[in-house]
């Protein structure tokens, strides 16, 4: 994997030869014809910098104009000798562009999630106010720059984004989206990704909305048509003229009430339709983007490991599992609300319920192809109209979205077998996806692929830790 993706030492030569016909996509660093300015170095960490007052304080931002972004990435790429669509992978995947900065749960702040200890060591003024800012879009992108250059970025981009964020399913993701990103040879390509992104996640929360919608105006109908027979009934039944009369007319107006919320479903459903289609119109539009190397993540689609496909979509970077459950063998795959989900194998389905039932919410229960096991879904805030008994799925399927209707403190696909004899996470299958569709919220997801690097300064004492290899900017 290291090999594969240690490419950065070779740009010039990869440049030529993509100019000469070599296939696929080549990083390049992209010449800026503005002015430079002197800029922190990448050899020597901060003594000291100017930070603005509350900058651990959450800040909002609606991101930037994407020509502005691209010259940020592409100016300090040029600086530090970073490949733009490095910086570009990283500043999707750690704050969509600048659309969640933080603070994250583990304290991570800005427009590329620095963590406050290792900003005030690497962060720095780009935009000559004077300021490092880890809220300013072109002081955050500059000093992930210069950190990925200092962590040895210039020669091994893999080294560098590993020294970001030490997981071997963080370096695959930025690396995978920086392939996708130097696709053509075109600065547009993450934009138009983004903009596929940005709508299909959109649909798919008003689809879930819309659902939510549907669902609460029938049960309100079915609660008001059970007590309008409820009030016929004991009006059938009174001896007396005056009670009989006082239930009809109460039952009049109950049923008036349910005839109401009938319209409401009715409106509803509509809407819900309407929304299905825009649904499958995105869906449609990204598909065949989704297949292309690095875009599965971001557009959330099916993740595969053989035979079998994770049951939701989003990857690593926002997925989790705990390795329990609170009371039974089941799996709690966190995600957010609306995330896609995805039939796990080949199968029928045995039953399904579309409108909320029990503890399990909106679900159902698949008896796989592969070995005759059943598994239930619960939880989920949408399921397809084509989940009902007796329908087939395939592998990679959509069959819904992730919510947390039923008994649920929160968005969740709830996965168990049928009966729930064992944990889900045990499975060769379900491990496999580790690091690539989930990360576990209860241990770590994976060893890393070789030693922790760490940057020292030259005088700096070694550190304790034998796990951790240090090395200084100048090679020693």
């Amino acid at each position: 994997m290291r090999k594969r993706i240690l490419l950065i030492a070779a740009l010039a030569a990869l440049g030529a030869a993509s100019a000469a016909g070599a296939s696929g996509p080549v990083f390049t660093i992209v010449p800026t014809t503005q002015p430079m300015t002197t800029f922190a170095s990448a050899d020597i960490p901060n003594s000291g910098i100017v930070l603005p007052p509350s900058y651990l304080s959450p800040r909002d931002s609606q991101g930037l104009p994407f020509p502005v972004l691209q010259g940020y990435w592409q100016r300090a790429g040029t600086t530090y000798g970073i490949p733009w669509q490095v910086l570009a992978a990283i500043n999707k995947v750690e704050s969509n562009f600048g659309r969640n900065m933080g603070p994250s749960s583990a304290g991570a702040i800005g427009w590329m999630q620095f963590m406050p200890s290792t900003w005030e060591r690497w962060g720095m003024d780009a935009d000559g106010d004077g300021i490092a800012d880890p809220w300013n879009p072109q002081d955050a992108i500059f000093a992930a720059a210069r950190y990925l250059a200092a962590a040895g970025g210039r020669t091994d981009i893999s080294r560098g984004v590993f020294a970001y964020n030490h997981a071997q399913w963080y370096v695959d993701e930025v690396l995978g989206l920086a392939r996708l990103y130097g696709q053509n040879g075109s600065p547009d390509v993450p934009f138009v990704y983004d903009r596929l992104q940005v709508k299909l996640q959109t649909v798919e929360r008003e689809v879930a909305q819309q659902n939510h919608l549907l669902v609460k105006a029938t049960l309100t109908e079915r609660r008001l048509a059970r007590r309008a027979r409820t009030l016929d009934a004991r009006a059938n039944s009174a001896r007396l003229l005056s009670d009989r009369l006082e239930l009809q007319k109460d039952a009049f107006q109950v049923d008036a009430r349910r005839a109401g919320a009938a319209a409401e479903v009715r409106a509803a459903r509509k809407k819900l339709k309407s929304a299905e289609a825009k649904l499958a119109e995105a869906r449609s539009s990204s598909w065949t983007s989704s297949f292309a190397p690095g875009t599965a993540t971001a557009l959330g689609g099916p993740s595969y490991q053989g035979n079998y496909v994770f049951p939701v979509g989003g990857g690593a970077n926002i997925i989790s599992v705990g390795h329990h459950h609170h009371d039974y063998p089941a799996a709690d795959i966190a995600a957010p609300e609306g995330s896609p989900v995805y039939a796990l194998t080949d199968g029928v389905i045995v039953d399904s319920w579309s409108i909320p039932s029990g503890n399990c919410g909106i679900g159902f229960t698949m008896r796989s192809a592969l070995d005759g096991r059943e598994w239930t879904y619960c939880h989920m805030s949408y399921e397809d109209p084509t989940i009902g008994s007796g329908a087939t799925v395939s592998a990679g399927q959509p069959v819904g979205l992730v919510g947390h209707t039923g008994h649920a403190t929160g968005p969740h696909l709830h996965l168990q077998l049928q009966p729930a004899t064992s944990y889900p996470q045990v499975e060769s299958w379900f491990e496999a996806f580790a690091g690539s569709a989930f990360t576990w919220q209860d241990a770590p997801t994976m060893d890393p692929a070789g030693p922790v690097f760490e940057i020292v300064g030259s005088n700096d004492a070694p550190p304790v830790d034998d796990s951790v290899i240090t090395f200084t900017v100048d090679g020693t």
